[in-house]
C-alpha cells in the first residue's frame, strides 16, 4: 500500500498564523503538525509516500523531510496548484498510487490510541486483499451536522454517507483518513466538481458504497481524533500532546521512534538521528529510545 498526505489549502481560518507558513508546519506542542500524519502511515506499514501541497509550501516540507530516507522512507512530492477537492489528490497523485491499494490522510488531522497501529494493518491487508474496496474510519462525535456522516451495520458494512446533513443517521464522522483499493484512481478521475466546484471524497465513497464494497471502522472509546483547523482546537490537540507526554513519558508522532519500531530503521540510525538534535529534549527523547531498543 502506498501513501498520500493532503497538505494543501490557505489555512485561512488560522490566519494571520497560516500568512507565510503552511498549518501542517505549525507546531502541535513539540514538533511539527505534519508528523501526525506521517506517523500515520507509517504505523499501517506504509514507506512509499506522495505529500502534495501548494507550490508556496512545498520547500517548507522538503526542507523538513526530505526525501525520508534517513527514516527508512520514499517521501515524493506533488503541487496542488489550488484547493479543488480531496478527491483531486488521487488526480494529482494517480502516477504514485496506480497499481495497487492506496491510503490518504489530510495533513491536519490527528490520530491516537492504544492499538491504533495494528488496526491499520489490518484494515490495509483487508482493503489489499480485495475483501474490501474502501475503508473509512468513524468518529463519535456530538454534533454529527458538521461533518460527512457514515452510518454502518453491525459488521462494518457502510449503509449511507451524508455530507453535513440535517437529520444525521447516526454521529460517526468520517474522518480524514482513508483506505482504497486500485480502482480510486479511475473512480475519482470520472467524478465532476460539485456546486461548490471541488472534487469531493463523499463522491468517491459513494462510488464505493454504490460497489457494496465499503467499510467503516469505528474509532470508539479509547482513540483520540483531533482536527486543528481553528485556534481553538489547534491549541486544543497542543494540550492534549502536552499532558499524555508529560503524563506518560513517551512522545505522540515521534517519526523516528516510529521508524524504529516499525523496522524502517535500526536503532544506531535512530539514535544518530537523536543525536542531530541533542540541543533538544526531544532529540534526548529519540537517543533514549533508541538505547532502550538495542539494550
Amino acid at each position: 500500500m502506498k501513501g498520500v498526505i493532503l497538505a494543501g489549502g490557505t489555512g485561512s481560518r488560522l490566519f494571520p498564523l497560516t500568512a507565510a507558513v503552511s498549518k501542517q508546519l505549525l507546531p502541535v506542542y513539540d514538533k511539527p503538525m505534519i508528523y501526525h500524519p506521517l506517523t500515520t502511515l507509517m504505523l499501517a506499514g506504509i514507506r512509499e509516500i506522495l505529500l502534495i501541497s501548494t507550490p508556496h509550501d512545498l520547500p517548507g516540507f522538503q526542507r523538513l523531510l526530505g526525501d525520508g530516507g534517513r527514516l527508512g522512507l520514499q517521501i515524493t512530492y506533488a503541487a496542488q496548484e489550488h484547493p479543488n477537492g480531496l478527491a483531486e489528490a488521487f488526480v494529482i497523485g494517480a502516477d504514485h498510487v496506480r497499481g495497487g491499494p492506496s491510503a490518504l490522510v489530510l495533513g491536519d488531522n490527528i490520530f491516537h490510541g492504544a492499538g491504533f497501529g495494528d488496526l491499520l494493518r489490518r484494515r490495509a491487508a483487508e482493503v489489499a486483499s480485495g475483501d474490501a474496496g474502501c475503508v473509512l474510519f468513524g468518529y463519535p462525535v456530538r454534533d454529527p451536522r458538521r461533518y460527512g456522516v457514515g452510518e454502518a451495520a453491525p459488521d462494518g458494512t457502510l449503509l449511507s454517507v451524508e455530507e453535513k446533513p440535517e437529520h444525521p443517521r447516526s454521529d460517526r464522522a468520517i474522518t480524514g483518513l482513508y483506505f482504497y483499493d486500485d480502482r480510486v484512481v479511475d473512480i475519482a478521475a470520472r467524478i465532476t466538481p460539485s456546486a461548490r466546484g471541488e472534487l469531493e471524497i463523499t463522491d468517491v465513497n459513494r462510488a464505493y458504497l454504490e460497489q457494496g464494497r465499503a467499510r467503516l471502522q469505528d474509532l470508539g472509546r479509547g482513540f483520540a481524533w483531533l482536527d486543528t483547523g481553528t485556534h481553538e482546537s489547534l491549541m486544543e490537540a497542543g494540550q492534549y500532546v502536552r499532558v499524555l507526554e508529560n503524563r506518560q513519558g513517551i512522545r505522540i508522532a515521534c517519526v523516528e521512534e516510529v521508524a524504529l519500531r516499525m523496522g524502517f530503521i535500526d536503532a544506531a540510525a535512530c539514535h544518530a538521528l537523536g543525536a542531530q538534535q541533542a540541543g533538544s529534549g526531544y532529540g534526548e527523547y529519540v537517543m533514549a529510545v533508541a538505547d532502550q531498543f538495542r539494550s
